[in-house]
């Protein structure tokens, strides 16, 4: 069998390795346009917060590995362009211009996803950079060691742009950050949300919500990022509004789209043409709580997928469940972390969410280094099924919130939360855990509103 795979990092790689491992007389292809593959992208704003490491660091497994030890035959420089369905035909250029061609029998496509970059004037100016491969890291930790860069924008204030915040602060670096929606992180809750504000301006970082990006001019000294009534002075600008899946291959190709226009897959990773398998920020998924199709671009995703791909590929039946949208990150001191549907998402799937948010200790009372953490959790009024869960504290949110990602896996209502054994040790939580805490206190509301 042909198997040919187009993009080499976590879904593609991930793919790869288990196919060849199954099958070690299968004829595994990848296809990566650019010139590294399997790396960690997640690490890159914790890379560039380090002047001393080398980007490369991030790459976990070279090339040759892949080449030498599994006979993995990889392909860098190679951009794919068309996928002819009726011929089994991969199209494209390479490095060095030149048409290629190859042949499949089954094909994954795991082209990624791509920085969204508002068409606007100024945003191919010099210095106006945005981080979403292995090359833009690069490219951003050289502006900032070759370039006199005292004050950065950034324009977004998602999870990148969060992240990139906390790194260039750490730098020494000033920064202005813009958006055009009236609040941060509009999908967290509003008091946690503040929380987050609050420590953002406690290091000096300048929120500036609710302002469109109308063009970015070059001063010949600095960058000027303008809006209608804001101009924000810098020396570099970021640009992490956002992402978008690369599904153009496959819409060319004529293969179902789902939301946000990610490639549309049913749970063994299948795309509307039986021989061609889509997995990773490309792609879309089931999300366990509401079943619908949903785009929640994930590392731990990619990967799954890719595995889940490639022993589709090799003949063993794989299903995924779907995604919860599990996420965690950090801003300076704190943990953010949030799983399932927020109230809107809720409300939006036909639920009628009901919530509770409590702040409580991450330790046991009186034990030393103890922290607040501010717990919300989410129910549907009229079943008591439990919808989401979201956590911010400095200490005790990273891995806490995977109980409530477990939970909403499982359907649980939140009674049956409640009888979850949770572990408990003074360093650790309070006997009652954070978690236990908020469901307790939801499911009260969720009686008195019986």
């Amino acid at each position: 069998m042909k198997f040919v795979i187009i993009g080499g990092d976590a879904a593609g790689m991930s793919a790869a390795s288990r196919a060849k491992r199954q099958q070690p007389d299968m004829q595994v292809t990848v296809l990566e346009q650019s010139q590294h593959v399997s790396y960690s992208a997640c690490g890159m704003p914790y890379n560039i917060a380090d002047p001393q490491r080398s980007m490369d660091d991030l790459v976990v497994r070279g090339v040759e590995v892949f080449q030498d030890k599994q006979g993995i035959d990889v392909r860098l420089g190679h951009r794919a362009e068309k996928i002819d369905r009726a011929t089994g035909l991969v199209s494209g250029t390479n490095a060095n211009g030149d048409d290629f061609s190859i042949n499949y029998d089954r094909l994954l496509i795991a082209t990624g996803a791509s920085p969204v970059v508002p068409d606007l004037p100024g945003f191919r100016n010099p210095g106006v950079l945005a981080l979403k491969s292995l090359d833009d890291g690069h490219r951003i930790k050289e502006y900032i060691r070759t370039k006199p860069v005292a004050k950065t924008t950034i324009i977004g204030m998602g999870y990148i742009a969060l992240e990139m915040c906390e790194a260039l602060v750490n730098r020494g670096i000033r920064v202005d950050m813009v958006k055009p929606r009236p609040r941060l992180l509009p999908w967290l809750d509003g008091q946690l949300a503040e929380r987050v504000q609050a420590q953002l301006l406690a290091k000096g970082v300048n929120l500036f919500a609710g302002h469109a990006v109308e063009r970015i001019e070059n001063s010949g000294k600095h960058l000027i990022t303008a809006c209608r009534d804001l101009a924000l002075v810098s020396d570099m600008v970021l640009v992490a509004a956002g992402i978008r899946p690369n599904s153009q291959i496959a819409a060319a190709a004529d293969l179902d789209l789902g939301p946000h226009q990610a490639i549309a897959v049913g749970r063994d990773l299948r795309t509307t043409d039986t021989n061609i398998f889509a997995a990773g920020d490309c792609a879309d998924a089931f999300h366990v709580v509401t079943g619908q199709r949903v785009w929640i671009p994930l590392a731990l995703r990619a990967n799954r997928a890719g595995w889940a791909a490639a022993d589709n590929i090799c003949g063993k039946a794989v299903q995924l469940p779907g995604v919860a949208g599990t996420a965690v990150f950090k801003v300076f001191d704190l943990q953010v972390a949030k799983t399932g549907l927020s109230a809107d998402e809720a409300a939006a799937a036909g639920f009628t969410p009901q919530s509770a948010t409590i702040v409580t200790r991450s330790r046991a009372h009186a034990h030393p280094g103890s922290a607040s953490i501010q717990v919300h959790m989410l129910a549907d009024q009229e079943s008591g099924r439990l919808l989401g869960a979201q956590m911010v504290g400095k200490e005790g949110v990273a891995h806490r919130i995977n109980a409530a990602a477990v939970a909403l896996s499982a359907q649980m209502d939140v009674d049956q939360f409640l009888q979850c054994d949770l572990a408990y040790a003074p360093p650790f939580g309070p006997v009652w855990d954070p978690l236990l805490t908020c469901a307790n206190q939801l499911l009260k509301k969720l009686s008195a509103l019986r």
